[in-house]
């Protein structure tokens, strides 16, 4: 990005690219006829506050206006990777095979993530948000590090499903996932038998075409004809 260039890269996006702004909040400036950053960036706080909160209105205000607030700590890499997906008024009726795609995105995001940035990790985390905005987390701890789709996708369904009760009783407008642990060498243990294809065979095919050919180019079955979410911009990982 060019130094004094963000403004211009910012205001043309759609709102739900701000962060912290899902499809409910979306959806209320849609309905004052705010679409993109720039329209939100002409509004003042006091107003962005009488239509979606004074916390998000304040937020949305400064980060319109490519001001953030956060003290920024240099030289300090990141102690999870993770990802999340605002599901909004359609997360109550999503059916267990819906959810099910929504987790598998974020695990494939989030993993291919860890892999581009030679980390492996343990701990898989979920985070849920239900109707009445309350949160609830659970996570389970793998036997060994790993930057594999595959054990860590097991892991998250397994936690999605313990969880299912809770969604089904108190509805579902967020689900989110990390995976904390670290290692940041990035070193995995090797499994026995060391005979055969490396079990990791399969993802490294899969970064190799996506990075060639784009992140579209490959997907999975179960995915086709979903909508992915947006994918919020990001620091290095």
């Amino acid at each position: 990005m060019p130094p004094d260039r963000e403004l211009a890269f910012l205001h043309p996006l759609p709102v739900r690219r701000l962060w912290g702004v899902g499809a409910v909040t979306a959806d209320k400036l849609h309905a004052h006829g705010i679409h993109t950053v720039a329209d939100v960036a002409e509004l003042s706080e006091s107003t962005l506050g009488s239509m979606v909160g004074g916390a998000m209105g304040r937020q949305l205000y400064a980060l319109s206006r490519n001001i953030d607030r956060r003290r920024v700590t240099v030289g300090v890499r990141r102690r999870s990777v993770g990802a999340q997906r605002a599901l909004g008024r359609t997360g109550s009726s999503m059916s267990s095979a819906e959810i099910d795609a929504v987790v598998v995105t974020l695990v494939d995001r989030i993993t291919g993530r860890m892999r581009a940035a030679g980390r492996a990790g343990r701990t898989v985390v979920l985070r849920l948000r239900f109707d009445d905005f309350s949160r609830a987390t659970r996570s389970h701890t793998l036997p060994w590090a790993t930057a594999a789709t595959q054990p860590i996708l097991a892991a998250a369904r397994r936690l999605v499903a313990a969880a299912a009760p809770d969604i089904a009783r108190r509805g579902l407008t967020l689900v989110g996932f990390a995976v904390s642990g670290i290692d940041p060498s990035g070193a995995q243990q090797l499994m026995l038998p060391f005979d055969g294809e490396p079990p990791d065979v399969l993802d490294q095919a899969v970064d190799q075409i996506r990075r060639r050919f784009g992140k579209s180019a490959l997907t999975r079955a179960v995915l086709m004809g979903r909508d992915p979410g947006v994918e919020m911009p990001r620091l290095p990982d």
